[in-house]
């Protein structure tokens, strides 16, 4: 009977270890075969010119009240210091959140009647955790948007590239929106998360590149995506953010813990074209260290004023200072020193992803406040 049960055993650990095998040699191709619509694209008319005056587009906008998700302040770690003082001048904030629509029923996520539950659940949670860094704004507006599903993401399929389009109208048009709405003099952030980021990216190249509003911008967060210094900052008509100060400029980057294996993320920045058209290759990224506000270099741990660690829902968490370092490396990855403990999404290769903005949510709000207090009426 013993050793009945140790063979049971043995081949419980065989099929783990082989199950764990086939996941790290074909992740990409599994996770392909869950996410990636099999359905074809189904054309997405574009939104109306009045669409975004209704106020269940926005997820938030002035007079939403309690209900709004980016308005939260997370509470401070026993012990821990107080927050800077919020001393900036008036300000808006255009928010676009990261993907949260992972059905594989279609390649665009549905607005009508609620749109999907679970995608707007998830939408919640992400500008609870990301968005909120910005609540020293005056303003905040995020819209809902028919986002690319996530399996656009993991396929060369034209299908995929649609859905982006589609999903970058819809942006496009809220954008248009929140520019007519607010104040014509009050100076704007553009901010956003990875597909968020993706689309904000385009968004500055194609409606505020050599127009007034690009006086206005007071900074573009992006991120959580690639930005390539050569190839999409000169699209765009913005400088990479060189002190911690200025204003007009881009601000990006990409966390790891270590030992960090970001390979699948560079294999397809090199590949993909960037604004200019022209794939980056083996360019680094651009790298903003976010706890120094500027391009590369490293920071240690008492420099950050406190990460949002979650719980596990990702409904609720608390901050707390000098948990990770930040430093950039050579490849524009920001690495965030041993893998800290934030909860079950960590991606492969020590991918902090989810992470990119509650790592330093502290300093990414000190960090506005102080770009809008530098910002000066051109």
């Amino acid at each position: 009977m013993a050793r009945k049960f140790l063979y049971i055993v043995a081949a419980v650990i065989v099929l783990v270890i082989g199950a764990r095998i086939v996941y790290e040699l074909f992740q990409k191709e599994l996770a392909a075969i869950a996410l990636v619509p099999s359905a074809p694209f189904a054309p997405v008319s574009p939104l109306e010119e009045s669409a975004y005056e209704a106020a269940g587009m926005w997820y938030a906008r002035p007079g939403i009240g309690l209900g709004d998700p980016t308005r939260w302040q997370p509470p401070l770690a026993p012990g821990a210091a107080p927050l800077p003082a919020d001393e900036a001048p008036p300000f808006a904030v255009f928010f676009v959140h990261p993907t949260s629509y992972l059905n594989r029923a279609a390649w665009n996520a549905p607005l009508a009647n609620g749109g999907d539950p679970e995608a707007e659940r998830i939408a919640r949670i992400y500008l609870r955790g990301m968005a909120s860094a910005f609540n020293p704004a005056q303003e905040i507006w995020a819209p809902r948007y028919r986002q690319a599903t996530m399996g656009a993401f993991l396929t060369d399929a034209p299908e995929a590239r649609q859905a982006l389009d589609a999903a970058y109208g819809d942006v496009r048009e809220a954008f248009r929106f929140f520019l007519s709405t607010i104040d014509p003099t009050m100076p704007f952030v553009l901010a956003g998360h990875s597909q968020g980021a993706l689309h904000l990216k385009r968004l500055i190249a194609e409606e505020v590149k050599g127009t007034p509003a690009a006086r206005r911008l007071v900074a573009a967060y992006l991120i959580g995506w690639p930005v390539s210094p050569h190839r999409d900052l000169p699209a765009m008509g913005l400088p990479a953010c060189g002190a911690p100060d200025q204003t007009g400029c881009v601000i990006s980057w990409s966390s790891f813990a270590e030992p960090a294996d970001p390979a699948q993320v560079l294999e397809a920045y090199g590949k993909t074209p960037a604004l200019d058209g022209t794939p980056p290759g083996a360019e680094p990224m651009l790298c903003t260290n976010p706890l120094t506000g500027m391009p590369g270099g490293a920071a240690p741990a008492s420099a950050n004023l406190g990460t949002l660690v979650p719980e596990d829902t990702m409904e609720k968490g608390e901050l707390v200072p000098g948990l990770v370092p930040a430093r950039c490396d050579s490849r524009g990855i920001l690495l965030i020193g041993p893998p800290p403990e934030m909860g079950s999404y960590v991606l492969p290769g020590n991918n902090y992803h989810v992470y990119d903005i509650p790592l330093f949510w502290a300093n990414t709000r000190a960090d506005v406040i102080r770009r809008a207090a530098a910002w000066k009426a051109p």
